[in-house]
């Protein structure tokens, strides 16, 4: 059974969680990005398995060439334990550039450049060569990589296959929807686990534990982690938003002005690698600022549907064609609400809330380079990266 005691602390209902997945599945890995989250889930995975005799234990790194030099130190002290048997992944993949609309993907470890952020790691466990997945396509997307690779992992064991991954529901909506969704399939009773593909499930042990929790599990039992994570609270970021991962995303480029504090010789060769990253660090860091939490003034002259029109015009011909696609959905999905006509704007607290449509909330996706179009309630999707990946935007 998959139920946890009301006064059971999380610490121990994680334990039980990984010890469900350890009797059922006869093969797993550990997905560890670098962060506190997967550092600490790594160490409860080695404990349960360490007591089941089923070391070392498989951990897959996905290395996306930009981070910080904190993070890699991290990784190769992990990757160095004799409990650890890793797949490090250095390979060129397709991944979102919020900070430039001329660029708006980049690839990591891409052979075409003339430079990285830094060299190839030299650890055995380093994966670079491009033949050694048989579904590997050069520059392919992230979650395609992520999908493929399960699929091979579970053809390569043979077996039914579990992948832990560190993900807290208190971090993002979208992390939670992730754990609550109903609709999902899930293995027996297990909620937090999702259905991958045929015989392999992600697994999300530590779903319910709080920021407050990893620290506390870090400081008890003395485990390592990053680093990077003293200079972030030393700068003044709140514990709350202290995250790492590829620092060019929609979300992500927010934090992109921590590496300029954190790490100057990583940023400067951060600002050389991505179009847009000074760009994107300047209007990013603040409330207020136009890619950030975008409050902006309109020019003289313009009302929000002019400007819109003006920013679309504006952009490459590929890239204005995917938002106007996105615009007419929004608008005729509108008018089936009875909008037959899109105001200027609204009330700002109803905009906010998504309540009403207007033309500044268009006018704000596009300053912000939101390229999901989330401000107009779209999301991303496995559909919408082929079809952009056809573009070759």
């Amino acid at each position: 059974m998959s139920k946890i005691p009301l006064n059971q602390n999380v610490y121990a209902a994680a334990k039980q969680r990984i010890n469900n997945i350890l009797n059922d599945f006869p093969y797993f890995y550990v997905s560890l990005s670098g962060g506190k989250d997967s550092g600490v889930l790594l160490n409860l995975v080695i404990e349960e398995a360490k007591k089941q005799s089923k070391l070392p234990i498989d951990v897959l790194i996905i290395d996306m060439e930009a981070q910080f030099n904190h993070t890699i130190s991290y990784i190769q002290d992990c990757v160095e334990r004799e409990e650890v048997n890793a797949y490090w992944i250095c390979l060129p993949l397709s991944l979102r550039n919020a900070s430039s609309q001329l660029q708006p993907k980049w690839t990591c470890w891409d052979r075409n450049v003339s430079h990285w952020v830094r060299p190839l790691p030299s650890h055995p466990s380093v994966i670079s060569d491009h033949a050694y997945f048989d579904f590997y396509n050069y520059a392919m997307e992230f979650e395609d990589f992520v999908a493929g690779f399960n699929q091979w992992y579970q053809e390569k064991k043979g077996g039914l296959c579990a992948a832990f991954v560190g993900i807290r529901a208190d971090e993002s909506l979208n992390r939670y929807k992730t754990i609550k969704n109903v609709k999902k399939s899930h293995f027996k009773d297990y909620f937090w686990t999702t259905k991958e593909c045929d015989c392999v499930y992600k697994a999300y042990p530590i779903y319910d534990w709080k920021t407050e929790d990893i620290w506390t599990a870090n400081g008890r039992f003395n485990w390592s982690y990053n680093k990077i994570y003293d200079l972030m609270y030393l700068a003044g970021v709140p514990l709350s938003q202290q995250r790492l991962c590829q620092p060019y995303g929609d979300d992500q480029k927010k934090g992109l002005w921590l590496f300029h504090v954190l790490e100057p010789k990583t940023w400067e060769k951060i600002v050389s690698r991505v179009e847009g990253c000074q760009f994107g660090a300047r209007y990013s860091k603040k409330q207020g600022h136009i890619i950030g939490y975008y409050k902006f003034n309109l020019p003289p002259e313009h009302t929000y549907r002019s400007y819109s029109k003006f920013l679309l015009n504006s952009m490459p011909n590929s890239l204005s064609k995917h938002y106007k696609s996105k615009i007419i959905k929004f608008i005729l999905w509108w008018r089936k609400q009875g909008y037959h006509h899109i105001p200027d704007f609204d009330d700002k607290k109803l905009e906010s809330q998504r309540k009403v449509p207007s033309w500044r909330r268009i006018c704000k996706v596009l300053i912000k380079n939101d390229y999901w179009c989330r401000g107009l309630s779209f999301s991303q999707n496995k559909r919408h990266m082929k079809t952009k990946d056809k573009k070759k935007v």
